[in-house]
């Protein structure tokens, strides 16, 4: 199956009450994990791609090339969109969008609102030209990814009103309002604003994002799935989990020099999170 962009299936998501799982790749061995937890769950899936990941795997479009190469191999048939996470400026997005992307985020958040507007309406006009779905936030995220970060004191909740207009001038797919949602590990409980979620739904209608998806209960997930959540990122769950494993089986083994043999557990150890997290957001079995 080619890749696809995020539209449909984040549509199709928000109508039938689940979100897809928006899960970062750092390296082959995540790629493969994922892409085998999609198929043998039946669950459409975005493969995130920070800058920074894809500098470390040799750029845009060895990325594409290697998703699509594993697709063939894996005689893929559930629908898969490649997501350029965390878009730092337009020249960004759009070489993503010509390396063959299908989907990206524009993150304008640390710009004053009007300046947002008009950045990611930019990228609109180009992705949407192509068939391409973009992603847009407001407010500010905590917390670290990538090269991304945000301290707490900065960290700021979205305004409904100028999420409703950011989507209403800028046409963008979907939309992530920060709402209290952090990148990296939680301190403490996890506290997301649901008042303001259902007030962003209710005016913008399009699905919405929810970023930091690691360490959020199972019933705040659920709840922000009821309130238009369509999307879910996850990327330090993957890692936290992954690691363990590697020390585990450096552990026992001291002696292993073999790469495939403690890589290839690290990959069944992602695998596993991902399933367990597609059947948290109820996409197994919506492909």
């Amino acid at each position: 199956m080619p890749l696809v962009s995020m539209k449909e299936m984040l549509e199709k998501a928000k109508a039938e009450g689940y979100a897809v799982g928006q899960f970062n790749i750092n390296n082959l061995e995540y790629t493969q994990a994922i892409l085998q937890a999609a198929q043998e769950e039946n669950s459409p899936v975005i493969l995130g791609v920070s800058e920074g990941a894809a500098r470390y795997m040799g750029g845009f479009k060895l990325v594409v090339s290697m998703v699509k190469a594993l697709m063939e191999e894996y005689k893929t048939t559930v629908p898969v969109a490649i997501h350029l996470d965390h878009g730092s400026s337009f020249e960004k997005c759009v070489e993503a969008m010509y390396a063959g992307f299908t989907s990206v985020m524009i993150d304008g958040s640390h710009h004053p609102l009007e300046e947002n507007i008009a950045l990611t309406k930019r990228v609109v006009d180009v992705a949407h030209t192509l068939g391409i779905s973009v992603e847009a936030e407001l407010g500010r995220i905590g917390g670290q990814e990538d090269d991304l970060v945000v301290e707490e004191a900065e960290a700021a909740y979205a305004i409904p009103s100028e999420c409703d207009q950011l989507v209403r001038e800028t046409g963008v797919d979907c939309f992530a309002p920060a709402l209290g949602s952090v990148h990296g590990p939680y301190k403490g409980e996890p506290n997301l604003g649901f008042d303001r979620m259902k007030e962003v739904m209710e005016l913008t209608g399009v699905p919405l994002v929810l970023h930091g998806g690691t360490g959020i209960p199972l019933k705040d997930i659920q709840k922000a799935i009821s309130l238009g959540t369509a999307k879910i990122n996850v990327n330090t769950e993957n890692q936290i989990t992954s690691t363990k494993t590697l020390r585990e089986v450096l552990a026992e083994k001291p002696n292993e020099y073999d790469t495939r043999k403690f890589l290839g557990p690290v990959r069944e150890t992602i695998k596993q999170t991902v399933i367990g997290k597609m059947r948290e957001f109820g996409s197994s079995q919506k492909a």
